[in-house]
């Protein structure tokens, strides 16, 4: 700073200016992709500059995504305003196939285990079936919900999916015949996201009623609520083994904006909350254990970022702000080391996870 102070005095008046664009020209490319990395919640933050080489896809959507989620090792499906369902290879950054049938936002996608069919749910109060190597056209379209279709969950031997409504509804359908089979409906239960538990006849659901609600197939009756928070729950999500799973919340300046790790077995009781975020939290998820020394989860937020916790103790390992994405609205596990997110005003975010410094999280693209 000394030695540049120095050489201004000694520029002339026309050329100081000049520099001192230089010099904030290369601060605002380094500070452009910071992250930063927490230990424990009280630690100084300590900040790093990424240094991998970013890259800049082909848009999948021309409008805010709502919604992300992993067809398999390559290839994802996503959803949002513009009315249209993407599969995209995020490895190589290429539409692979759009999907249009919709007649308005798609606020859901969820995609059948082991196969290359996916559903898809909108505003239009639709839910449509697709499949990546047929037509562009869906295969099936069910209709049943009143009001936008909010949740999706596929059972564990792709037989039967559940979907979930703001009407209050959660409809159970055949998916060989297309028919509806099952019918429940619960005062006040505007449902926000359904997930399968692995292995088991049980549909778990989160509210705006601030609840969590633990479903049975075989009659589509509540088998268990848990205890109700106090913000409305977001998103959940189901362990690999079915052992716990994880709710998340909204909130506005760090009030509520946490998530929650429940136990699925016998006492489903809470077992921690994750909290740092500053606005709504609408996604969480559990991480692959490969490459981590203890078992991780990741949640994404409004306030345009996304953390890293260890599962266990509660305490947030890494932080990674994407600044511009505007509000993050949707967090899916692309492989063992790569996370996609989902974002208002800059698309689809590819993460990668490095762990040859200590974990951190990095934006490595965007489509």
């Amino acid at each position: 700073m000394l030695l540049l102070r120095s050489q201004l005095k000694q520029a002339p008046p026309q050329k100081v200016w000049c520099r001192f664009c230089a010099v904030m020209g290369k601060l605002q490319s380094k500070l452009k992709h910071s992250t930063y990395k927490y230990s424990r919640p009280d630690e100084i933050i300590e900040e790093r500059i990424q240094t991998k080489a970013f890259q800049e896809y082909s848009p999948a959507h021309m409008d805010t995504v709502s919604v992300v989620a992993a067809l398999n090792s390559d290839v994802c499906v996503s959803g949002g305003k513009d009315k249209t369902v993407v599969a995209y290879n995020w490895k190589t950054g290429n539409v692979v196939k759009r999907f249009k049938g919709h007649e308005h936002e798609i606020t859901k996608v969820t995609c059948i285990p082991n196969s290359s069919q996916f559903f898809s749910a909108s505003r239009d109060r639709m839910v449509m079936m697709w499949d990546l190597h047929g037509s562009s056209q869906p295969r099936q379209q069910l209709c049943g919900h009143a009001m936008v279709v909010t949740g999706l969950a596929v059972s564990p031997d792709s037989s039967q999916l559940c979907t979930g409504s703001r009407d209050n509804t959660l409809l159970l359908w055949d998916m060989v015949t297309g028919q509806s089979v099952e019918r429940a409906s619960v005062s006040r239960n505007v449902v926000t996201h359904l997930c399968w538990v692995p292995r088991e006849p049980y549909i778990l659901q989160t509210s705006e009623d601030k609840t969590l609600r633990l479903w049975d197939s075989r009659g589509l009756q509540v088998a268990h609520m848990f205890p109700a928070k106090q913000y409305i729950q977001t998103y959940c999500e189901v362990s690999v083994d079915g052992h716990k799973c994880i709710s998340c919340s909204n909130g506005f300046g760090g009030e509520g904006c946490e998530a929650t790790l429940w136990d699925l077995r016998q006492t489903r009781n809470r077992i921690c909350e994750y909290k740092g975020h500053f606005q709504t939290v609408a996604s969480c998820v559990f991480l692959p254990r490969a490459l981590a020394l203890m078992p991780l989860i990741a949640t994404s937020s409004h306030d345009c970022k996304v953390k890293i916790w260890n599962q266990d103790t509660g305490a947030c390992l890494f932080t990674l702000s994407l600044d511009g994405s505007g509000p993050l609205t949707s967090l899916a596990v692309g492989d063992a080391i790569s996370l996609l997110c989902a974002s208002f005003n800059r698309g689809i975010h590819l993460l990668r996870m490095d762990h040859s410094r200590g974990l951190e999280l990095q934006e490595v693209a965007a489509f």
